[in-house]
């Protein structure tokens, strides 16, 4: 499970260094993708085959399901981290989620996102007071 806020910066490689609590779950490899609001998924290779197998019964008839199946698996870059930690952000990547330099790695339970962090404060500042006013109908018998 991933947890927390960090605040790496991007070098002039377009190279980010890991949060040090995630990287022992991320060294045998990951996926990076497209994600939702304009950040990055980053996945671990386990998890991300097992999304992968639960997206292979999605039926191809299904319009909704090929569009993001391809935006998903195109957008796709696999990679094994330095000794460092450190994971080289592909350069379409960069430019879909914004990022420059300052960015946001949140964990995200099965996931982590990288975030550009103007983008990360603005979402955050949009959600805080929504999450606060969150109701059983939104998350049903889990809080």
């Amino acid at each position: 499970m991933f947890l927390g806020t960090h605040s790496p910066r991007l070098d002039d490689k377009g190279r980010l260094i890991l949060p040090a609590k995630f990287r022992d779950e991320l060294a045998e490899g990951l996926v990076i993708t497209k994600g939702q609001e304009r950040c990055l998924y980053v996945w671990p290779m386990a998890e991300f085959a097992r999304i992968t197998e639960q997206m292979r019964n999605a039926p191809v008839t299904s319009k909704a399901a090929r569009d993001y199946m391809r935006v998903f698996f195109a957008g796709a870059f696999d990679q094994v981290p330095d000794k460092q930690g450190r994971i080289t952000i592909p350069p379409p990547l960069r430019e879909y989620a914004g990022l420059t330099r300052d960015c946001v790695v949140i964990g995200a339970n099965t996931r982590v996102e990288i975030w550009d962090a103007e983008a990360w404060n603005r979402y955050l500042a949009e959600q805080e007071e929504a999450f606060a006013e969150l109701s059983e109908e939104v998350l049903p018998g889990l809080i």
